[in-house]
This record gives structure tokens, sequence and C-alpha cells, in this order.
């Protein structure tokens, strides 16, 4: 039987250290500057970028829609004898500069906006998962819009997820619009930070952004400060343009969403089986995505989402949380700055089924590579499991953790005089021979050091003496925590309206404590 903790001790004064640093800066945070790794080298970088703008010229793209023909040959691009849009090098080198270098992701509230620019680094969700590891039962079990609403209040609370787009779909909603409505109702009811999803079919982008102009203030305020961006993938691999995706988009940029266009081309399977030539074509591919965008209106927001995935090539099933594919996407980073675009990637993908040995070290090695690479947007970093057919609760916040160490390997050692303080060294060696009460040592021990609150550092006998918990365990207990806070990111007035236009399938009660869901 697990003893309780005696009050006062170790805790309390953790406590009275962390009230006296609040004012100080947090060991972690978005935004950091990543591009310490760098898996390929800078003559390799050019070599790929040059072979993947060789390939738009000579292969082009399949089965653009008549919009983007029209705007590309105005620029210089044909049509081949194979019906294939081509675009010259110099054509793509001119949308190439003329687009979005930078760009903000809007929250809700202001304090969630995200500066996407140059190499800083932002962990967050994505994926279109179809069943969860159920909390409750402890079995695998369909995704249901219930799910989305409370994956966006918990992800609300994580501190280190820093947006989020729809991680699992709600299986129970077949029709297109019902789903699409309910989805985008789901994310503004569970999270002020900024949020993404997809649209099924392009007539239902015009009454998603009715909804979303209802909670910023009115007619066309979503595009003031647009809150969610469209998560797309207008590829179809290797080397076509999916049909409905583009006129998504088309539509999807009237109303002032910022598109985030996936490529993401397996290898081995629709892309090469060598990791160069995965790269060449999912970069040319993303390029070709970037181009569509472009041709319609130059700098608009944009981010190069190029997610190179990797199969198994024994069974040719996809897997997530290969070293491939931490290597691809930090690669794939890599080739998005270097032409100084916004990108995308993903991270934190595990094969395994639950949270044991395998899950960490993939989760790991993944987070840790994608991010140490400069990735603007690292994606499917939270919450996943089984290659992302699934979807968990404990491991959104153990992905909490893992991240904010991350982040902390990201944010590097800072050297000033201050940091390597010389006085200090000379004044512990002729006194007292240890730095424990220093006033360098408790002025940076809050913000110089992360502390986990889900890994634990205790002697094993004291483990023991608490219950033995391991991190799933001390996991399950966070959630339980968080998932009985409901937000009121709605007004009633506002609800109301909502409901008057929409049908929806969560009642009032569904956003509530009086759910009982917890």
């Amino acid at each position: 039987m697990a003893k309780r903790r005696k009050g006062g001790g170790r805790a309390a004064r953790h406590a009275l250290r962390a009230a006296d640093n609040k004012n100080k800066k947090s060991p972690v945070q978005a935004g950091f500057t990543g591009g310490q790794y760098k898996p390929l080298k800078d003559d390799e970088v050019v070599r790929l970028h040059e072979a993947a703008l060789q390939i738009l010229e000579d292969v082009g793209m399949g089965t653009p829609i008549p919009l983007i023909v029209e705007l590309a040959e105005a620029r210089g691009a044909h049509m081949n004898d194979k019906g294939r849009l081509c675009f010259p090098k110099k054509l793509m080198n001119e949308l190439i500069d003329g687009a979005a270098k930078s760009l903000t992701l809007y929250g809700r509230d202001p304090k969630f906006d995200l500066d996407i620019s140059k190499e800083r680094v932002h962990f967050g969700t994505g994926g279109a998962a179809i069943s969860v590891l159920d909390f409750k039962e402890g079995n695998y079990r369909n995704s249901t819009l219930e799910d989305i609403y409370d994956f966006a209040r918990l992800t609300d609370q994580l501190e280190n997820v820093h947006w989020f787009t729809r991680s699992v779909i709600a299986t129970e909603l077949q029709d297109p619009y019902e789903l699409d409505i309910n989805t985008a109702y789901a994310l503004i009811a569970g999270t002020k930070k900024h949020i993404g999803t997809a649209i099924t079919i392009p007539e239902n982008v015009k009454p998603v952004t009715e909804m979303f102009d209802i909670v910023a203030g009115g007619p066309g305020e979503f595009a003031k400060r647009p809150f969610c961006k469209l998560h797309t993938s207008p590829i179809v691999p290797p080397l076509r343009y999916g049909v409905d995706a583009q006129e998504t988009i088309v539509e999807a940029m009237k109303y002032g969403w910022p598109i985030n266009a996936i490529t993401a081309g397996q290898s081995g399977a629709t892309s090469p089986a060598t990791l160069a030539g995965t790269l060449v074509q999912t970069h040319a591919e993303t390029l070709a995505a970037m181009a569509f965008v472009n041709l319609i209106e130059p700098g608009y927001p944009f981010i190069f989402s190029n997610w190179p995935f990797v199969a198994d090539l024994r069974t040719g099933s996809m897997t997530g949380g290969s070293a491939e594919g931490g290597l691809l996407n930090a690669a794939a980073a890599q080739l998005a700055n270097y032409i100084d675009m916004p990108s995308g990637v993903v991270g934190g993908m595990p094969d395994s089924k639950t949270f044991d040995g395998q899950a960490g070290f993939e989760r790991a090695l993944s987070h840790a590579m994608v991010g140490l690479s400069g990735a603007n947007l690292i994606y499917e970093s939270s919450g996943m499991l089984a290659a992302l057919l699934s979807c968990s609760y404990e491991a959104f916040v153990i992905d909490n953790e893992i991240v904010a160490s991350t982040l902390r390997a990201v944010r590097g050692i800072e050297v000033t005089e201050e940091t390597i303080g010389l006085d200090t060294i000379a004044e512990v060696v002729a006194g007292p021979g240890h730095y424990l009460g220093s006033n360098q040592t408790i002025s940076v021990m809050e913000t110089e050091y992360l502390y986990p609150e889900l890994g634990d550092r205790s002697p094993p006998t004291q483990w023991e003496e608490y219950g033995s918990a391991d991190i799933w365990s001390r996991a399950r207990g966070k959630v339980k925590e968080l998932m009985q806070n409901y937000p009121e990111y709605i007004t009633p007035e506002q609800d109301a309206e909502i409901r008057a236009k929409f049908e929806l399938n969560l009642s009032v009660d569904d956003v509530t404590a009086k759910s009982g869901r917890w």
C-alpha cells in the first residue's frame, strides 16, 4: 500500500523556490532557435534542392486543376505530352523568392500567438488517428467527437503543446458536412491556442468560417486574426496534385486560412527506398504545393510541410518510430530552412501500442532529432501511438514532459561572463568548497534547470516506499486531474448563435462537467 507523503519537506522548499523565481525566465518556452543538428552537409542540401527543381522541370506534376494550369502557363510553365505541368527552374526560383518567409499563427488569446520564422521550434499535434487507448478500460476503441473536444481541452493545459490540430477522427460521423462542422466546434470549445483542422470538401469551408467568425466577434473577424490553419494534403505521391484538396485550398484562401500543405511520401512505397531519393521527391512535391498557393497569391501564409514517412520494407506498413524517420524529417527541415520557408515536419510517432520502453526511446530519439534540426512546427508530437493509428490521454502528458526536455536541449548553453562566473568559482574554492548555497546556484536553479513532474528521480527505497509507480500510472493521475477542468471559451450568446445556425452533436452539457465522462 502506498504511503502518504508528509507535508512540507522537499516539495515545500521547491514550491518556495519556484515562487521566488516566478518572474524569471522559464527554462523552456516555445520558439527557441534550433538548427544544431544537421544530418545533411551544406553541399548535400544544395544538391538535393537542385535535384528537386530538376524533377519539377523535367517530370512535372500530374492532375493540376485548370486554374493552376492557366496561372502557371502565364508565368512560363507548360503541359508536356503526358499531361503533366512542368515548372521551369526560373519560375520556381521566382516563386520561392516571393513566398512568405515568416508568419504568425494566431491563438484566440494573443498569449498563444506563435512566431513562425527562421529556425524557431514549436511542438504540437496533428494526424487522423481512428482509435484511442481508452483511459478507463485500457483497451483500444474507435475515436469519437468527444475525444476531439477532450484532447483539445487537455492540450489547452499543457504548456509544451503549443497548438492543437485535431489528432483523431470522429469516426461516428460519416457525412462530410456533419464531420467538418462538429470537429470545428469541438476545437473552439476546447482551447484558445492556435488550432488546425481538415476540411473534407470545398463547400464546407464557408460554413466553418462562419462559425469561427461568431467566436471571433462577427462577420469577417476570423480573417483579421485567423486562429485556425487548413490541414491539407494537396499532393498524391508520387508527383500528382489531389483534385479535391486543390479546390479546398482555393476556397480556404478566400477566407484567409493559413495553409499547412502536407507532403507525405512513404519511402519504398510512394517515394524511393533510398533516403536521399525520398527527400528529393518529397521536397519537389512540397515545392509544387508552395507554387500552387503562390501562383494564386504571392506571399500568402503557407507552411512548407514536408513529412517524409518510412515504410518497413519487410511488410510494407508504415513505421513511425524509426531512426530513419527522424533522419528524414530533420533533413526535410534543413531543406526548408535553406529556402527560408516556414516549415512543418513530424516527430514523436512511436510504433509501440502503449507507453513502454519502446515508446520511450522512439519518442525521445525522434523529438531530439527533429527539435534540434530547427523545424518550425513539429506535428504528431503529442499523444500518438501505434504509428499514428491511435492516440492516448496518458501519452499526451508524458509527451508534454519529453518535449520540455527536448526544448531544453534546443535552448542550449548560454555562455556569458555571468554564466562562466569566474568570481563565483574563486569565492567557492577559497571558501566553503561547494556551490550548493551560493548566490549563483540559488539564482539559476529554477531558470537554468528543468525538473520533471512525471519523471522520477528518487532513490529506489523511497520509490518503493511511495508505491513503486511508473511514469504511465503517474501520467494517469495527471490526466484525471486535468480533465476535471472544462473551459468556457464560447459565451452562452455565441453558443446559442452557433446552435441556431448549425446542428451540433455535442450538447451544451457535453462540454461541461455534467457530461460525467470523467
